[in-house]
């Protein structure tokens, strides 16, 4: 059977209205010829009664742990189950199912449990009844038998998850916008769909910043090399990301985190190699046991510099005043990430970043780069005009790609390979 899993988000199934276009989506897919499964999220945002906010509230807000997962779980059970009684009131035979019966196993980490496999036995003996499988996303169980959740944004590595296991033709994750954003179009001017990203591509955009894709569900597919789309519940257009592309231009979009610091750590006059390392190692110690997350992190001879989220510049100092370092911070940054595949294969990305900040006269106070990835870390008051400057630079409001398609095979460890020709 021809698999598709499509994926709808909290506004997609908010309203009655919104329900009845995620009905004619499934439909489209079943004249298509397709055996569909439906993953779907809770209903709408706070302060609708079965938002995952509205549900937190019920138990003061922020909580993680057995009882609190077993209560979040439940929005998207709402769903499942209203969206399978819409489609039988429509003739088409469905099922609701929760994460634990579609197969979703995972570790035992509440609230922001990660996937450890997934069987899909359940889901394919509903498919071969000839019926919708309608999955509560967000959740999975535990080896142990307790319902847990997968974090903020989970429904979407649920459809990746078992798009992958039910080696789906096609995954489609439906949202309330057109697909992934060249910039912000609240803040970037010209900033539009981009019609297709390659896997790494969606994968660093939503870890630095874009909210239209959750970034574990990125990381997945790109670790799986699985396919999918991001379409407009109402038009059905968006951005197909694909296992390769062959890039016509150096940069895909760009992405502006909210507020950080900028930590710089420096060493006293320590000559011996050993006492420096054993230095910076407490640090980063220190900073792992107080559940600090770092980032953009730069080792050289001036010491180490690295971010944080937040205006934590006390703080930071605090926790590190004791050790043999003089620490600085600079509050209310912003880090500017530019992604692309072509930057791979195109000489003068950072000169041409570099010189559209400078024409703005916007300060570049940290740099860092990978493969795809420039990140800068600007003044949050700039950040807006930042993201301009680069988009005009790199002429976004405009993009094509030269597409590479990628059949799937398998080898005899049933491990996914790729034969790409390039259309």
């Amino acid at each position: 059977m021809k698999v598709a899993v499509l994926k709808f988000g909290g506004t997609s199934v908010a309203s009655a209205e919104t329900r009845r276009i995620a009905v004619e989506r499934i439909r489209e897919s079943l004249e298509r010829g397709e055996s569909p499964v439906a993953v779907v999220s809770a209903m709408g945002r706070a302060p609708e009664p079965y938002a995952t906010d509205s549900l937190l509230s019920l138990i003061g807000g922020a909580r993680s742990g057995p009882n609190a997962d077993l209560l979040l779980s439940s929005g998207e059970l709402i769903s499942a189950a209203v969206l399978a009684c819409e489609l039988e009131r429509e003739g088409v035979a469905a099922v609701a199912l929760s994460g634990a019966q579609a197969g979703i196993i995972t570790d035992d980490v509440h609230g922001d449990a990660t996937i450890v496999r997934v069987d899909p036995r359940h889901v394919r003996e509903v498919l071969e009844a000839k019926k919708i499988p309608v999955i509560a996303g967000f959740q999975g169980i535990s080896e142990e038998g307790e319902i847990t959740t997968l974090g903020r944004g989970g429904t979407d590595l649920t459809a990746i998850a078992l798009g992958h296991a039910l080696d789906a033709e096609r995954i489609d994750v439906y949202t309330d916008v057109a697909g992934a954003m060249t910039a912000d179009p609240r803040r970037v001017n010209g900033a539009h769909t981009i019609d297709r990203a390659s896997l790494e591509e969606m994968t660093e955009l939503a870890q630095h910043g874009a909210k239209i894709m959750h970034h574990k569900a990125a990381d997945y597919a790109q670790r799986t090399r699985t396919p999918y789309a991001i379409r407009s519940l109402a038009t059905g257009e968006g951005t197909v990301v694909d296992a390769r592309l062959e890039p016509r231009k150096p940069v895909t979009g760009v992405t502006a985190s909210g507020r950080v610091t900028w930590i710089r750590a420096i060493r006293g006059d320590i000559e011996d190699r050993q006492r420096r390392m054993q230095l910076e190692m407490h640090m980063f110690e220190r900073l792992a046991a107080a559940g600090i997350s770092i980032d953009q992190v730069t080792i050289n001879q001036a010491g180490v510099m690295f971010v944080v989220e937040g205006d934590r510049g006390e703080e930071i100092r605090k926790l590190l005043g004791d050790l043999n370092l003089a620490v600085r911070a600079r509050e209310a940054c912003s880090k500017l990430s530019v992604v692309g595949e072509g930057m791979r294969y195109e000489p003068g990305v950072i000169h041409r970043i570099v010189s559209a900040l400078s024409a703005v006269n916007v300060e570049i106070i940290h740099c860092t780069d990978s493969n795809i990835t420039v990140s800068i870390l600007v003044p949050s008051d700039d950040a807006a005009r930042a993201e301009q400057a680069v988009h005009d630079e790199f002429h976004l409001s405009s993009f094509d790609y030269e597409v590479a398609d990628a059949t799937s095979t398998q080898d005899d460890n049933g491990a996914k390979s790729e034969k790409t020709v390039t259309t």
